[in-house]
């Protein structure tokens, strides 16, 4: 058999990607690793002085749990939704995408001051709910990932045959929640693992929001660096940028061994 062989335009337009891709992040490092009194190369003090920085910490555990939480909360809310519609209610995905494009031109300006001229009210909400990063920006993260997370599982459960799952599920004797949790996630795990790298991604870097309602989070955090500090504004950058990849591979490292369990069981029964 022969190896399928890959076409030098294809090689060329990867290699032109691969530069287009690399080369900010090698400036950005170069410019790092320069000295904070000479400007000259090398030194790793800019480094040094943002993982010293209690505030870093700080921030940066703030927006990791805020994306775990807008994960949880959006995959609860739309993978039940997004089931029950393909199964029952086809006619309403016209009108969920539609509302999914919401987010898109609706600008997070807009979105904040809105939210919180609607909750600054005890009418609506208490303050405790206004007051909380872990209420309040999650419901907003949760709007902002809506498109994200929809489209992502929207696509999921089109690759699979739902009204044959859920019958064949039902006639063995499984109720609702084991259908939906056994059976239909596990075949959609790619869906909402795309839908939670996304959303990770998003909430890591999302400035508008958290500034406008004063929370100090992992963007206000780069942007206070970036107006008082030079090189350590550079390093931040590349620290941000790799600590979101690391999540996101962390992320589909245990998509993968959940979807290896998942597969052992069916075996074995």
């Amino acid at each position: 058999m022969r190896k399928p062989r890959i076409a030098p335009s294809a090689v060329v337009w990867l290699l032109i990607g691969g530069v287009y891709f690399m080369l900010p992040l090698l400036a950005t490092f170069l410019f790092s690793i320069k000295d904070a009194q000479t400007g000259k190369c090398c030194s790793l003090s800019a480094y040094s002085f943002i993982l010293h920085d209690p505030h870093f910490w700080k921030t940066i555990k703030l927006s990791f749990r805020l994306s775990l939480e807008t994960i949880v909360v959006g995959l609860l809310l739309f993978v039940p939704t997004l089931y029950w519609v393909h199964l029952k209610l086809p006619r309403l995905r016209p009108v969920i995408g539609f509302l999914a494009l919401v987010p898109f031109v609706v600008p997070p300006i807009i979105l904040v001051v809105g939210l919180l001229q609607f909750f600054k009210h005890d009418v609506h909400a208490p303050f405790w709910f206004l007051g909380k990063p872990d209420f309040f920006l999650v419901g907003a993260y949760v709007i902002l990932a809506f498109p994200y997370i929809y489209f992502s599982l929207d696509a999921g459960f089109r690759s699979i045959d739902v009204h044959t799952l859920t019958e064949a599920s039902q006639s063995l004797g499984a109720g609702w929640p084991t259908t939906l949790g056994r059976v239909i996630l596990p075949n959609i795990r790619v869906a909402a693992l795309a839908g939670a790298f996304l959303t990770l991604a998003i909430v890591m870097g999302e400035f508008t929001i958290a500034s406008l309602s004063a929370f100090d989070t992992f963007p206000t955090y780069i942007q206070y660096i970036n107006e008082t500090q030079a090189y350590p504004a550079a390093a931040v950058t590349l620290m941000s940028f790799g600590i979101t990849w690391a999540a996101m591979l962390s992320l589909l490292l245990i998509g993968r061994r959940g979807g290896q369990r998942t597969v052992r069981v069916g075996i074995g029964r």
